[in-house]
């Protein structure tokens, strides 16, 4: 027997069949006619006159597009009716909106958006519906480690992208200069940046912008399929289409007043919760913890599990030491990063990234194809080291 809310003799809930509309998910097909009459329409799976592809068949619902559902619990992809142009919806939580908001805001317009070190996903659209929070528009982007890395040409220029990013939000007027993008640009200061931290920037905030290594695009869920979920999506190489690196999900991120001295606030754990100055739950200074976040997605995500990175083992063990006060500043991290660039050969760019664990069978097929790819890179006269125009 069960009761009215479907609970049966024990309490529990009967289990959502595979692949049917369920959790958060429900919050978006309520609003699904709302949405497409502010200019974006979701997928099919999520209008109401929705019928599985499925029924009345044997097969999966993995197997069809509408069969998969969107992961992440506050975001919604959709597409732009305007101009078709892939994006991804966010609703805000009470909480922390109001700082993303503002933050979102700051590094999307006037001269910030334009500035080659604004390393922030640019805010698209605010959606604002009755009765509900606000919901941010942004591009559709592509999480920075897929498809993995080819070279450690590729993965500097990552490491340098975001690095630099975060040191723009950071600092006024750096010392640093990355080359990579303030050539030929001009080096005034930007104000208000000297007061942000970030405060979350680790591995699942950071994605890559994919106009241009999938021209095309990709299915939103499972991002190896195209767009219609027909094929395999097609895709360029970092190498062979440099891509930019972008930070996302500023919930965490604050506002200071450095000229009233280093800040102190309480901590605020992301998806790293290994930081040492958090595990008593004291006050402590936001910026060496931003640090300590950068470097310990390196270590833990890369030269612990990739052959090569001795070059790196230096500064990323500065990055990560235990006392926040023995830490470089992000100026000072940026800085050796980029004389640690400048000693790396051209045969060290083009080198495969090969994993610790990885077989030498594996190791000596993979080898053959990676410089059978180098050739082609060097005769199209591609850069050890792309870098986005």
């Amino acid at each position: 027997m069960e009761s009215r809310d479907g609970r049966d003799l024990l309490g529990n809930r009967p289990r959502k069949k595979l692949g049917e509309i369920g959790g958060p998910e429900t919050w978006w097909v309520e609003r699904q006619q709302a949405l497409e009459h502010a200019g974006y329409m979701l997928r099919p799976r999520y209008r109401p006159d929705w019928t599985p592809s499925w029924a009345g068949t044997d097969k999966l619902p993995l197997n069809f597009e509408d069969g998969h559902r969107q992961l992440r619990r506050l975001c919604m992809d959709a597409t732009r009716i305007s101009d078709g142009k892939p994006v991804m919806l966010k609703r805000l939580l009470e909480k922390e909106g109001p700082h993303e908001l503002q933050i979102n805001k700051l590094f999307s317009a006037g001269p910030l958006a334009s500035d080659p070190r604004n390393h922030c996903a640019r805010l698209l659209d605010i959606i604002e519906l009755p009765n509900d929070p606000p919901i941010m528009v942004h591009a559709l982007l592509r999480s920075f480690y897929d498809p993995k890395f080819q070279t450690f040409g590729e993965f500097v220029t990552f490491v340098a992208q975001i690095w630099c990013g975060v040191l723009a939000r950071e600092q006024r007027c750096s010392p640093v200069r990355c080359r990579f993008f303030l050539r030929s640009r001009t080096s005034s200061c930007l104000p208000l940046l000297t007061f942000f931290v970030c405060r979350d920037c680790t591995r699942q905030n950071i994605m890559l912008d994919p106009s241009n290594m999938y021209p095309e695009s990709f299915h939103p869920v499972v991002t190896s399929r195209s767009k219609d979920f027909r094929r395999k999506a097609n895709a360029y190489s970092r190498t062979w289409r440099p891509t930019r690196y972008l930070l996302i999900d500023f919930g965490h991120s604050r506002r200071y007043d450095l000229s009233k001295g280093p800040p102190l606030d309480e901590p605020l754990r992301g998806a790293d919760k290994s930081a040492p100055e958090h595990q008593n739950g004291t006050l402590c200074d936001p910026f060496p913890t931003d640090v300590y976040y950068l470097g310990n997605m390196i270590r833990e995500n890369y030269s612990q599990k990739y052959k090569g990175f001795a070059f790196m083992e230096s500064l990323i063990a500065d990055m990560t030491q235990e006392d926040p006060l023995q830490r470089p500043t992000m100026d000072k991290v940026t800085a050796r990063f980029t004389e640690l660039m400048k000693g790396l050969s051209t045969w060290k760019l083009r080198s495969r990234m090969v994993r610790k664990n990885e077989m030498w069978p594996v190791t000596a097929w993979r080898a053959v194809n990676h410089w059978s790819r180098t050739v082609r890179y060097v005769l199209a006269n591609k850069a050890a080291i792309p870098e986005p125009s």
